[in-house]
C-alpha cells in the first residue's frame, strides 16, 4: 500500500469518526426534568446518556489520533513509527489507523 492509499483510508475514517461524534454529541445532551417519562425510563436514559459521553470521548482522542498521523502525510515519517522508524504493517494502520508505534515497540 503506498501513501497516497493510506492517506485516503485515513481521511475516511477521520470523516466516519466525525459523524460519530456529531450523532453522540446529539445523544449526550442533558435530559430535562420536566420531561415527563417515568423514574424507571428517566434512569434508563441517564445510563444510556453516559455510555454515549464515554464512547464521545474515545471518538474524540481517535480523531485527535488521525489528525495527528495525517498531519505527516507527505513526510518521510508518515506511517513508521516514532519509535524505531520501522515501517508500520498496512494491516495494523487498518485495523487502528491512529496508531503511531509497530507491533514491537507498541508493546
Amino acid at each position: 500500500m503506498d501513501q497516497n492509499e493510506l492517506q485516503e483510508l485515513l481521511l475516511a475514517e477521520l470523516a466516519k469518526t466525525d459523524a460519530l461524534i456529531t450523532s453522540y454529541e446529539e445523544q449526550t445532551r442533558p435530559i430535562a426534568p420536566d420531561n415527563a417519562i417515568g423514574r424507571v425510563s428517566r434512569m434508563d436514559a441517564i445510563i444510556n446518556k453516559s455510555m454515549m459521553e464515554s464512547s464521545l470521548y474515545e471518538a474524540r482522542k481517535k480523531r485527535d489520533g488521525l489528525k495527528r498521523v495525517l498531519a505527516k502525510a507527505g513526510t518521510a515519517n508518515f506511517g513508521c513509527c516514532r519509535t524505531c522508524g520501522q515501517a508500520i504493517p498496512a494491516e495494523l494502520i487498518l485495523i487502528i489507523p491512529e496508531s503511531e508505534y509497530c507491533v514491537r515497540c507498541s508493546r
